[in-house]
């Protein structure tokens, strides 16, 4: 298991969405650094939230689809 963590630069804390390893993720990880490319909106991902104090605090999303959406709404 990982997070994929979304992270507006200006602003305190992060979404995260739990998820696996994979051609998905990596596709998914890509899609989204397209649609933030120079918004100050860092895609990353990890393996514990609580080894990554910079991106806390997390809100946890259930589904990728809402994870998108919230991405979406940081721009």
């Amino acid at each position: 298991m990982c997070y994929l963590v979304a992270k507006d630069v200006n602003r305190h804390g992060s979404v995260a969405f739990k998820t696996k390893h994979g051609r998905h993720l990596a596709d998914l990880s890509d899609a989204l650094d397209r649609d933030v490319r120079g918004r100050g909106i860092q895609i990353v991902t990890i393996s514990r939230p609580a080894a990554y104090g910079e991106y806390s605090p997390y809100t946890f999303i259930d589904t990728e689809e809402e994870f998108i959406r919230q991405v979406h709404a940081m721009l």
